[in-house]
């Protein structure tokens, strides 16, 4: 059992570390198009609109892909979705998450 230990310990070891860890600079550029309901911080003024600052970036991700592949449907949220990438939504979720 040890052995087996070991050799599960030396594989996960040499595995390439994966990250969907977006550049958070690059979000802050996309984020002004947020900026009108979310607020400039990611902090909204309106309860009818969520805070984003600190939400988990795995939270965003999933969320802003539903609203971009239409698993989740809002009148405003789905059409500014539907143009980001996924590498937008890295960095969105990695700018609002830092906050």
């Amino acid at each position: 059992m040890k052995f087996k230990s070991i050799i599960l310990v030396a594989l996960i070891a040499s595995m390439p570390a994966v990250s969907n860890a977006g550049d958070a600079a690059a979000g802050k550029v996309k984020a002004a198009a947020c900026a009108a309901c979310h607020g400039a911080e990611g902090v909204s003024a309106m309860d009818i609109w969520p805070n984003l600052a600190g939400q988990k970036a795995g939270y965003l991700v999933k969320q802003m892909k539903a609203f971009r592949d239409g698993g989740r449907k809002d009148p405003m949220m789905s059409p500014m979705a539907a143009a980001l990438t996924d590498e937008d939504i890295d960095n969105l979720a990695a700018y609002f998450s830092g906050l």
